[in-house]
């Protein structure tokens, strides 16, 4: 049976991404999904409902994959070069992230919408804080990193790289940014240690 409520989801999530919330209609979702644009009412009256409704799904899947980041990575800087191995999908696919790509609209969004956008990002960046306290406290992050504007840096670096690598060096310039990125985290004279690509 069609769950055309994740349908609509889905194909939005891809519009938003590629076009930003005001570059795409509920005829261009109907279009996508190829049911009437009464039947998207049904499910999302609003185009701010079905908004939220996508903060709050990609929302959900970043708290998923965090939590097995947690659990998965115990060395600080390898929890962070997974959680900048989330954004690679987006270079990879051509897509922006759902909530910066909201972001940059800004003020032509509703505020409750702004609301949400903020705290996906307050989250990352709280989680982030706590994974480099974790590290300078563990000596695998250099000590003079304040966590605090560190985790901010952090996002606005991967968020930056995914934005400029979609047009320029793709998923190999977005590695070696986020490589880059962790080894600048690191100790002086420590070293990643690692073969592979991040």
């Amino acid at each position: 049976m069609r769950d055309t409520r994740a349908e609509l989801l889905l194909q939005a999530e891809t519009l938003v991404r590629r076009r930003g919330y005001a570059g795409f209609s509920y005829a261009d979702l109907a279009e996508t999904v190829q049911i009437r644009k009464a039947s998207i009412h049904h499910h999302f009256p609003t185009k701010s409902d079905l908004a939220h409704a996508l903060v709050a799904a990609y929302d959900a899947r970043y708290d998923a994959a965090l939590a097995e980041i947690r659990a998965g990575e115990p060395d600080a800087i390898e929890r962070i070069a997974a959680y900048g191995a989330l954004y690679l999908g987006g270079v990879e696919a051509g897509l922006g992230c759902l909530c910066a790509v909201l972001a940059i609209e800004g003020d032509a969004l509703p505020a409750s919408l702004r609301a949400d956008i903020a705290r996906f990002f307050e989250k990352h960046i709280a989680w982030l804080e706590n994974v480099l306290a974790e590290g300078v406290a563990a000596g695998s992050v250099r000590v003079s990193a304040e966590p605090r504007a560190t985790a901010r840096m952090v996002v606005a670096a991967l968020e930056g790289a995914l934005l400029m690598e979609r047009l320029l060096a793709g998923p190999e310039g977005f590695r070696g940014t986020l490589a880059a990125l962790c080894d600048g985290l690191r100790p002086a004279g420590v070293s990643s240690g690692r073969t592979d690509t991040i």
